[in-house]
């Protein structure tokens, strides 16, 4: 009998242990699993903690950006605005040099301009491309204020003169520019010095034309300052086109007169006709000028290509700016590449 209680007495300790060994093993395993769960909790939170920072940063890094670029274009509007009141800043204090830019017209009323030769109408498919000339560059705070509208606007700068000794030295620094070249005029008082005259000889006018070359080596277009009696004279323009010719610079008429001969002298040389299809400030208020832009995008957009001319005045570079977003509707180029 005290056999079999031992061996019972044996069989319930060894359950027990079982028991207690897989209770133990449970709890364990409970333990390991509770342990992973905690570890991953704590490992996602750090994750996700890390997660949201760097998502904070990011917009942080964001907003900062947004503010460094409206800054900016706060601080490029302000330096346009400055360089813009730069403008002329010199040449107010001789107001009878630029009183409007109808002098170009020599104040002929816009009615009488010349008529526009016929032209095609653009070929649908290729971008209608705008060349914007500023006449009458003479001064470093214009080219400032015209590179400042950051527009590829073509500078056309006239001869060196006693009140403009400088502007072979300003226009070296371009990579492209114009000569805008005075030329006598019907009704126009204040005349440019060397200004080129009907009664010229062809030595005369292809040492002036030499001259322009050596002082611009770069240029390869002039357009014509005032000029509404020498562009109306076809024996004075047979002679000009002979001089530029032999010098390869081609001639880029302004228009200022309806009874303009170069269509007839370009034709005469097989040389295509080139010209102004709008002035941009006849008038110097910014609602006309803003209105003329208008203008010379509806005619790039009819015919494929335009032309217009402006001066380096406040308002007009100013509704330049402004335009910004309109003549994004056309390519605006320099005019060697219409």
């Amino acid at each position: 009998m005290a056999k079999r209680k031992t061996v019972k007495k044996k069989t319930k300790s060894t359950n027990s242990s079982k028991i207690l060994t897989y209770i133990a093993w449970a709890l364990a395993i409970v333990a390991l699993i509770l342990s992973s769960l905690l570890v991953g909790y704590y490992v996602g939170y750090d994750d996700a903690q890390k997660k949201m920072s760097d998502e904070n940063k990011t917009e942080k890094s964001k907003r900062l950006a947004l503010l460094k670029k409206l800054e900016k274009s706060v601080k490029n509007e302000k330096n346009v605005s400055h360089r813009l009141k730069e403008v002329l800043k010199k040449e107010t204090k001789k107001p009878k040099q630029y009183i409007s830019a109808s002098h170009e017209l020599d104040g002929n009323p816009l009615s009488k301009e010349p008529k526009m030769i016929k032209r095609e109408k653009r070929v649908v498919g290729h971008r209608p491309r705008l060349a914007i000339i500023i006449d009458d560059v003479g001064t470093s705070s214009q080219v400032r204020a015209i590179k400042s509208l950051r527009l590829p606007l073509t500078m056309s700068f006239l001869p060196p003169s006693k009140g403009r000794p400088n502007t072979p030295r300003l226009a070296s620094h371009e990579s492209f520019y114009m000569i805008h070249l005075p030329m006598e005029a019907k009704n126009w008082t204040a005349e440019e010095p060397f200004t080129l005259r009907i009664h010229d000889s062809q030595s005369h006018i292809s040492e002036r034309i030499k001259e322009i070359k050596r002082l611009f080596p770069k240029t390869r277009y002039i357009n014509n300052h005032t000029g509404s009696k020498f562009t109306s004279n076809e024996i004075a323009m047979n002679r000009l086109i002979t001089a530029l010719n032999a010098n390869k610079i081609s001639f880029i008429d302004s228009r200022t007169t309806a009874e303009t001969k170069a269509p007839k002298v370009l034709k005469n040389f097989g040389l295509k006709y080139i010209a102004r299809d709008v002035f941009l400030d006849h008038h110097m208020d910014k609602p006309y000028v803003l209105k003329q832009i208008k203008e010379a995008i509806r005619v790039a957009k009819a015919h494929g290509t335009a032309i217009a001319i402006g001066h380096p005045h406040k308002n007009t570079l100013q509704a330049l700016y402004e335009s910004k977003k309109l003549l994004k509707d056309v390519d605006l180029v320099l005019v060697n590449k219409l």
